[in-house]
């Protein structure tokens, strides 16, 4: 018997139901000029992205500003993207969830941790909590950046 076999017995046994699909998705943003963060399941990269700190207005500000989420959102390349990994997310969820998974950590980086990752991350937020799954955010370096490139 696998630990995670035994951790559903031992819930059906004093519980008498299933469990629920227990998987908490933890989302990190945050700058690469920062370092990598030391946990993480899951890391992406999205400095792929038009860059908000090269638009004077957009610079100080960050991906939780409606202005420079749009900018992030409504690029041509950032649907696709997103619907992309959406899928991939769909697909690996589950199997995170059915192997006993309780946590995931997912990390988004940009260059500064200010603009891209941080207007990402909160588009996965909405996606994951549209689907009921419990999600924790942490913008790691966006005050941080707020002088800086992103």
């Amino acid at each position: 018997m696998s630990v995670h076999d035994l951790k559903r017995l031992v819930i059906r046994r004093y519980t008498g139901d299933q469990p629920r699909s227990p998987l908490e998705v933890d989302l990190v943003s945050f700058g690469f000029r920062y370092g990598t963060p030391e946990v993480a399941d899951l890391m992406l990269d999205v400095r792929f992205l038009p860059n908000p700190n090269f638009v004077p207005e957009l610079r100080p500000r960050t991906g939780l500003d409606s202005e420079v989420a749009a900018y992030v959102l409504e690029n041509p390349r950032t649907a696709p993207f997103l619907a992309r990994f959406f899928d991939f997310l769909s697909f690996l969820l589950p199997l995170y969830a059915e192997e006993g998974k309780a946590y995931l950590t997912i990390a988004i980086g940009c260059t500064g941790g200010q603009h891209r990752s941080v207007a990402i991350t909160s588009a996965l937020e909405r996606y994951l909590g549209e689907r009921k799954i419990d999600v924790n955010v942490i913008h790691r370096d966006m005050d941080r950046s707020r002088k800086g490139a992103t």
